[in-house]
């Protein structure tokens, strides 16, 4: 059975999340403050946080930042009425697996939870292409220089391309497998993570496919 953490200041958010996960198969535990659900969380054995961004304690997107910091594979679900592009990528650049915003779908929060911790479940694994490798759970990878630490998001698109095998994705692909959402193709956040993993693993890791995305040389 899952854990999953529930991080809200309203009674009643709480106790609907709390019968809901219950209902489906989950464990749920509940905090009703940030403080108190970061420190679970840093706690560990949850296999999703659900993370309010409103708290009168602490920012949701300062206990994101913490929990990433001491947890940094904890899959983190926000839950918010906040619904400006601005903060959801503020909050998927952080950590966050997945936004929703408020008011909401029991059913499709739902089918939220359960892909994001079936996407945590396959990345408890060793990628490999070539020479280069992936740990997921240290969330490094090698190329043959020795293990190198990377960032949720930095493993996230890096994991993508390997995928991929000697195949392209576009920008868009990307977007959407990566960062979890729908962003304005004009978005630069692919090729800022790009250029932050040819910096730590060298520029001829990937190449730039002109009209098209990017791929892993070979």
């Amino acid at each position: 059975m899952s854990r999953i953490l529930i991080i809200d200041d309203e009674p009643r958010i709480r106790g609907f999340l709390c019968r809901a996960l219950e209902q489906a198969g989950y464990q749920a535990d509940a905090a009703s403050d940030a403080i108190d659900g970061v420190r679970r969380a840093a706690a560990g054995g949850y296999g999703l946080v659900i993370l309010d961004l409103v708290m009168p304690d602490l920012d949701g997107r300062t206990a994101l930042a913490e929990i990433m910091r001491v947890q940094p594979v904890q899959a983190v679900l926000v839950l918010s009425c906040t619904a400006d592009v601005e903060t959801k990528v503020q909050c998927l650049n952080l950590g966050a697996r997945d936004y929703l915003t408020k008011p909401f779908s029991l059913a499709e929060l739902i089918a939220r939870v359960r892909a994001r911790l079936r996407d945590a479940a396959q990345q408890s694994e060793i990628v490999q292409v070539g020479a280069l490798t992936l740990d997921a759970g240290r969330l490094v990878a090698n190329r043959g220089g020795g293990p190198v630490p990377l960032t949720r998001l930095e493993f996230l698109l890096l994991k993508a391309l390997m995928e991929r095998g000697r195949g392209s994705a576009t920008k868009s692909e990307l977007l959407a497998s990566v960062w979890g959402i729908e962003f304005d193709p004009g978005s630069n956040v692919v090729d800022v993570c790009v250029r932050r993993l040819r910096a730590k693993l060298g520029f001829s890791l990937i190449e730039t496919v002109r009209g098209e995305g990017y791929r892993l040389a070979p």
